[in-house]
C-alpha cells in the first residue's frame, strides 16, 4: 500500500467511510429487531465516533471504567452505563462525581458492590441506577442463577441511594436462547423482589449478527462492529471490507525467502489470539501469516503466500482484535479512501482505571 506523506509506520488506519457504513448497519439491525442500541465506546474510543453513533440512533453508550466514562462525560454525553464491578472509595468518588452531570448506571453482582455503591450515593442529589450483571454462559462476572439475580435486585432496591435499574449479561456468541431463558425468569423473580425491571441489556458484536429479537432483552451493546477485525472475519460476521480499522507496517527485513519482519509488533498489534492461529491478516498478501510477535517485531510466515512484499514495502494488517489496537496507540490517521489521512488523538486511550 501507498501511504500519503508524513504518515510513519506503524499507523492505526481508520476509514470513516466503512466506520460509518458500520454504524448505520448495525442501528438498523437492532431497529429491526425492536432493541435499543448502547454501543460500547471502548472499542474506539473516540468522541467523534461516539457522536455518530448517537446521532445514528443510539440511546447513549457504554464504558467499562469510570476514567474512561470521565472523558466521554466532560465532552457531553449524559447518558452512560459503566457495565463493570466498581469498588474502591475513589473510584465510587468520581462516578458520584459524573452522576451530577450526566444520568449515570452501573452494575453489580455482589452485596459488598452495592453496598460501596450505596454509601456513596445514600447523600447524593440523585439516586443511581443499578443493575445486576447475570453470568449467562460467558463464564466471566456475574451471578449464577436467576434466584441470586433476585436477591441482589431486592437488596439494591432496598439501598439508600440506588434504584434497580434492570438486568445486564455479557454472554458467549450463539447462546440467545440461554439469555431468554435465564433473564425470562430472573425478570420475573427480579420484579417481585424490587418492584420492576425496566431494562434487559446483553451483547455483543459476535453475537449480533445471530440476534433475531427477544421477548425479555430491551436493549443491545455490541461494540467492535464499528472498527470489526480478523476474529470476526473468521467467524463469518464480518468481511474483509468491512475492516475499518488497518494497521500498516513496513516490512523492515526479509531474512529468508520465506520470513518478513514488521515493524508492528506486540505494542502495536495486540497479542490476543481469540482462537485463531497468527496475529493479524494481510489481506493483500494471500496465505502469509504473522507467525511471532515481539514488542517491535512482527515475524510473517510467507512459505504459503502466493507473492511475498520487498525490504521497505508498506503492507495493510487487519488485527485479530481491533479493540485492543485503539488502546495501543495514541493516535489513530481518520480518513476517507486514504484521501488525506487526518492524525486524531485517541480521546480515551489508557483510560482503563
Amino acid at each position: 500500500m501507498t501511504l500519503p506523506a508524513g504518515i510513519e509506520t506503524p499507523a492505526v488506519l481508520v476509514d470513516l467511510d466503512i466506520a460509518e457504513a458500520n454504524i448505520r448497519a448495525a442501528q438498523a439491525h437492532c431497529d429491526a429487531v425492536g432493541v435499543r442500541l448502547r454501543p460500547h465506546v471502548k472499542t474506539h474510543k473516540l468522541i467523534a465516533l461516539a457522536r455518530a453513533q448517537l446521532a445514528a440512533g443510539a440511546v447513549g453508550i457504554t464504558c467499562q471504567k469510570v476514567s474512561e466514562a470521565e472523558v466521554f462525560v466532560r465532552a457531553g454525553f449524559d447518558d452512560v452505563l459503566i457495565t463493570y464491578n466498581l469498588l474502591g472509595a475513589e473510584k465510587l468518588a468520581r462516578l458520584r462525581e459524573l452522576s451530577l452531570h450526566a444520568r449515570m448506571a452501573a452494575c453489580a453482582d455482589s452485596a459488598t458492590t452495592v453496598n460501596g455503591l450505596s454509601a456513596a450515593f445514600a447523600s447524593a442529589p440523585k439516586p443511581l441506577s443499578v443493575l445486576v450483571e447475570c453470568d449467562t454462559g460467558g463464564g466471566r462476572c456475574g451471578v449464577q442463577s436467576p434466584e441470586a439475580a433476585a436477591e441482589l435486585a431486592g437488596l439494591i432496591a432496598r439501598s439508600p441511594g440506588l434504584i434497580f435499574g434492570g438486568l445486564m449479561t455479557y454472554p458467549a456468541a450463539g447462546t440467545h436462547g440461554r439469555v431468554e431463558e435465564f433473564m425470562t425468569v430472573a425478570r420475573d423473580r427480579a420484579i417481585r423482589a424490587a418492584g420492576s425491571c425496566a431494562t434487559i441489556t446483553s451483547g455483543g458484536t459476535p453475537a449480533m449478527r445471530t440476534f433475531t429479537g427477544s421477548k425479555v432483552v430491551t436493549e443491545y451493546r455490541p461494540g467492535t462492529y464499528v472498527y470489526n477485525d480478523r476474529s470476526l472475519i473468521a467467524r463469518g460476521d464480518a468481511r474483509v471490507e468491512d475492516c475499518a480499522l488497518r494497521v500498516a507496517a513496513t516490512v523492515v527485513s526479509r531474512p529468508t525467502a520465506d520470513r518478513a519482519i514488521l515493524d508492528s509488533g506486540s505494542k502495536t498489534l495486540s497479542s490476543d489470539l481469540l482462537g485463531l492461529t497468527g496475529y493479524g491478516m494481510l489481506p493483500d498478501f494471500p496465505g502469509a501469516m504473522i507467525a511471532g510477535l515481539s514488542e517491535e517485531h512482527a515475524v510473517v510466515d510467507l512459505s504459503g503466500a502466493g507473492k511475498r512484499p520487498d525490504v521497505g514495502e508498506v503492507v495493510s494488517v487487519i488485527p485479530n482484535h481491533a479493540c485492543v489496537v485503539t488502546n495501543l496507540t495514541d493516535r489513530v490517521f481518520l480518513h476517507r479512501g486514504m484521501v488525506a489521512p487526518a492524525a486524531t488523538a485517541v480521546d480515551a486511550r489508557g483510560r482503563v482505571w
